[in-house]
C-alpha cells in the first residue's frame, strides 16, 4: 500500500496552491491596470491593460474566461492579498513533512520562467520536475529517487502560442539571470532555430510541442510566437499529455504556481514513450524511469480513488489508433508488477491480456 499524507498537510498543500496563484496574479497584474475581454474565434479571453509612461497601454494575456480560477481572480482583483512570508512557512512545513520539491537549480529555473509569464501563457511544466508535484496533489508519498533529473522540460500547444498575442521576454535572458553560462543550442535540422538551452554543467532546458497533423513535422522545430524567441521540438503523443493541464504549486521558496499535465495523462503517456526510447544505455535508463513513474502514478491514482479518471485517460489513448495501442502494450509488458496490478484494477475487463501479449512478442 502507498502511504497517504496526513489530511492536515493535504489541506495545507491545497491552500498553498491557491495562495500561490493569488501571489502570481498580483505580480503579473498590478492594481493600476485593468482587465478587458477579447473575443477570438468565438471564445472570450481575459487580457490586462497596463498604462506606460509613453502613454500607450501594454496589453498582456491573462487566460480564457472559461478558466474559473482565473475569472474569479479577475473579478476579485483588488481584494486579493498575498503574504510571501506565510507562503514560505507553508512550503517549509510541507517539505519537512516529506512532500517533495525540485532541486534548487530546477526550482530557480522554473520560478524565473514563471515570473517571466511562461505559465500565464499556458505553457506546461512536464518531466520529472512536474512529477514532483503529484505527491501533494494526490496526497501520497512518492519516492524522491523517481524525481531525479538533469534537465527541465516545458511544452506549449502550437495553436495557443500562435493565438495568445503575447510573449515572454527573450528566454536566453531569463535563463542567464539564473546562470550566465546558459547558451542557446541550435537545432540540428534548422540551425536558425533554438529549442534548447544548456549551461556549462550540461543542465538542459528544452521546449516541446505536439506534432501537428502527421509525422511531417517530426524532427523539425516549430516557431512558437509566445516563447520569447524560442522554437519547440515537435513530438508525437505530446498533444495528449498537455491537453487540459492542471494548476498546482511547486514546493520551492514561497511556492511557484505552475501548470502540469493531469497525473493520469502523465502516467499513460510515460507508458507509451517508454516503448519508443533508444535501446542504448541512456535510452534504457530513461525507459526504466518512465515505467517507474507510470507505475507509481497508477498505484497512487487507484489508491486515492481516481480510477475513473485513469480509465478515461487510458481509453482515449487506446482509441487513437494502432501505433498508440502498440506503445501502450509494449510499455505494459515492462511495467513493474505493482503498476500492472493497479492498472488492472482500474481497467477491469478492458485490461489487455498480458499472457497473450507475451506470446505474441516471443520469437518463433
Amino acid at each position: 500500500m502507498m502511504k497517504e499524507i496526513d489530511i492536515s498537510y493535504r489541506t495545507m498543500f491545497a491552500e498553498l496552491a491557491q495562495r500561490t496563484l493569488d501571489g502570481q496574479f498580483l505580480s503579473d497584474f498590478p492594481l493600476e491596470g485593468w482587465f478587458v475581454t477579447v473575443t477570438v474565434k468565438d471564445r472570450d479571453y481575459w487580457y490586462f491593460d497596463l498604462p506606460t509612461p509613453e502613454g500607450k497601454d501594454k496589453r498582456s494575456y491573462v487566460g480564457p474566461q472559461s478558466d474559473e480560477a482565473i475569472t474569479a481572480r479577475v473579478k476579485a482583483h483588488k481584494e486579493i492579498k498575498d503574504n510571501v512570508r506565510e507562503r514560505r512557512r507553508m512550503v517549509s512545513t510541507l517539505r519537512r513533512a516529506g512532500l517533495p520539491g525540485p532541486d534548487n537549480f530546477a526550482g530557480d529555473i522554473t520560478k524565473a520562467l514563471a515570473d517571466a509569464g511562461l505559465f500565464r501563457l499556458r505553457a506546461v511544466l512536464i518531466g520529472s520536475v512536474a512529477f514532483s508535484t503529484y505527491a501533494g496533489m494526490l496526497g501520497v508519498r512518492l519516492p524522491s529517487s523517481a524525481m531525479q533529473t538533469g534537465d527541465a522540460d516545458f511544452a506549449q500547444d502550437f495553436a495557443i502560442s500562435a493565438g495568445v498575442q503575447d510573449s515572454l521576454p527573450p528566454v536566453l535572458d531569463v535563463l542567464q539571470s539564473i546562470d550566465p553560462e546558459f547558451r542557446a543550442v541550435p537545432h540540428e535540422a534548422d540551425r536558425a532555430k533554438v529549442v534548447a538551452f544548456q549551461n556549462a554543467r550540461g543542465y538542459r532546458v528544452e521546449f516541446l510541442t505536439g506534432n501537428r497533423g502527421s509525422d511531417e513535422h517530426t524532427g523539425k522545430p516549430s516557431p512558437m510566437p509566445a516563447l520569447g524567441g524560442a522554437s519547440a521540438e515537435n513530438l508525437r503523443f505530446l498533444d495528449y499529455l498537455i491537453y487540459e493541464p492542471v494548476r498546482t504549486v511547486l514546493l520551492f521558496r514561497e511556492g511557484v504556481n505552475v501548470l502540469v499535465p493531469a497525473p493520469e495523462r502523465y502516467a499513460v503517456h510515460k507508458l507509451i514513450v517508454s516503448s519508443r526510447r533508444l535501446t542504448d544505455t541512456l535510452g534504457r535508463v530513461k525507459a526504466d524511469k518512465d515505467l517507474t513513474q507510470a507505475s507509481l502514478l497508477f498505484q497512487a491514482l487507484v489508491e486515492t480513488r481516481h480510477d475513473s479518471e485513469l480509465t478515461d485517460a487510458w481509453a482515449e489513448a487506446w482509441d487513437r489508433g494502432d501505433s498508440w495501442k502498440d506503445g501502450l502494450c509494449q510499455g505494459l509488458l515492462r511495467l513493474p508488477h505493482k503498476g500492472v496490478e493497479a492498472l488492472g484494477k482500474a481497467l477491469g475487463s478492458e485490461m489487455p491480456d498480458l499472457e497473450k501479449l507475451r506470446a505474441e512478442t516471443r520469437p518463433t
